[in-house]
């Protein structure tokens, strides 16, 4: 039951984050909408209005099918030059920053939501086309519908001209990196409530291990199934790798202080969350690596764009105060119980090291990525010692008086 509930809650996760999620919900929304005006349209109060306001009542069923035609086609076209649009303006963001800034841009709720508008109003539209028949003498003709179309579609050509605004402004490198930026923000502050840094690892008495059932990035772990483990098996574990490692399927990812039998071992596994992909949301470190990687290609021969580079680092440099003063938790605890997991979090040094070093030897020759390190590094070292961040500073100085 377990390994159903967990697989469960994996496909929820799937379908809720998928790009059609908010499309198809939007369309049975107004599939539903559409049923129900058309119920009220064929209802006595819609004739009474229909009677009362003559410009209202559409006799003629070419008329009808003729708005309903352009409609369509109008709206289909819409939607394909709109996400073409789309495909182009991503395509360049990511060839001149990163892949790995697609999931923003991809994922992004308003573009989702414009999309599901769009092919809503054209399930709209068909539904309409069906409902125009030959009763008897007269035909089936649902006015109000037809008029509640025309209003929405009006509405359509707005929202296409305030989504041309929104893309061409959603894809400047600063809204893209403040984007990371407030997210990584998120996860650090969700994540990094200790007010004080765990800097040694205690001793730990191994007497078994738990291998990874596949080949995925270790992204930490499902708090409620790893307290039901300890509370069963009533043992202490300690992580092997800190979060955002990538791991071998067999390789060991977690040591036990008590012997495991094989479903032990199976029951342990659930805890452990391997991903195929990184989420800055369980693993804020990727978002680091992801301004990382923008100010990289911004230095790259091709791009040679360091202003860019700068507003990257900028964002690090914000990040990394904040991580100075707010710590992860080294330990996942069991409540009432005094088993715990000790956890393997990179320390503010670390990271500094992983995200800041890359662009500082790529760009540590350009005047004004040179100049940006040492003022913004010279406000960090106010509230922050380390020896990552003195070492470049003292290089900085070294080379312009090289200079």
């Amino acid at each position: 039951m377990d390994k159903i509930r967990i697989w469960l809650i994996a496909r929820y996760q799937n379908i809720i984050s998928s790009i059609a999620f908010i499309p198809g919900c939007i369309s049975i929304v107004f599939l539903i909408v559409a049923a129900l005006v058309f119920s009220f349209d064929l209802s006595d109060a819609g004739q009474q209005i229909k009677s009362d306001i003559s410009w209202l009542n559409i006799k003629d069923p070419s008329t009808a099918r003729s708005i309903l035609g352009a409609i369509a086609g109008g709206i289909i076209s819409l939607t394909v030059f709109s996400f073409s649009m789309v495909m182009i303006v991503l395509s360049q963001a990511a060839s001149q920053m990163s892949n790995r800034v697609l999931d923003k841009l991809i994922g992004n709720r308003f573009q989702q939501t414009v999309l599901g508008i769009y092919i809503g109003t054209i399930i709209y539209t068909f539904f309409l086309f069906s409902t125009i028949r030959e009763t008897g003498d007269s035909f089936q003709i649902p006015s109000l519908s037809i008029f509640l179309l025309t209003v929405i579609t009006v509405f359509d050509i707005f929202l296409f001209i305030y989504f041309l605004h929104y893309i061409t402004q959603s894809v400047k490198y600063n809204v893209i990196i403040d984007r990371i930026k407030s997210s990584t923000f998120d996860g650090m502050k969700a994540f990094c409530k200790e007010n004080e840094e765990v800097k040694d690892r205690p001793e730990f008495a191994t007497k078994s291990i738990v291998r990874a059932h596949r080949s995925g990035i270790f992204e930490g772990f499902n708090d409620k199934e790893m307290k039901d483990f300890l509370t069963k098996s009533k043992c202490s574990m300690m992580a092997i790798y800190p979060m955002g490692t990538y791991v071998l399927r067999g390789q060991a990812i977690l040591k036990c202080s008590r012997n495991l039998d094989d479903e032990q071992e199976q029951q342990a596994l659930l805890g452990i969350i391997i991903s195929s992909q990184e989420s800055v949301a369980l693993n804020y470190e990727y978002g680091y690596r992801q301004l990382s990687e923008i100010a990289l290609k911004a230095l790259s021969p091709g791009i040679n764009d360091p202003g860019t580079a700068i507003l990257s680092l900028r964002a690090l440099v914000d990040l990394l105060a904040f991580r100075a003063f707010n710590y992860p938790p080294s330990l996942l605890l069991c409540e009432d119980f005094p088993y715990k997991i000790h956890r393997n979090e990179l320390s503010f040094d670390t990271l500094f090291e992983r995200a800041i070093y890359p662009i500082w030897d790529y760009g540590k020759e350009d005047r004004m990525l040179r100049n940006e390190f040492k003022l913004v590094f010279q406000q960090l070292s106010k509230v922050v010692s380390s020896k990552y961040l003195t070492a470049i500073l003292s290089e900085v100085e070294r080379k312009n008086e090289d200079i």
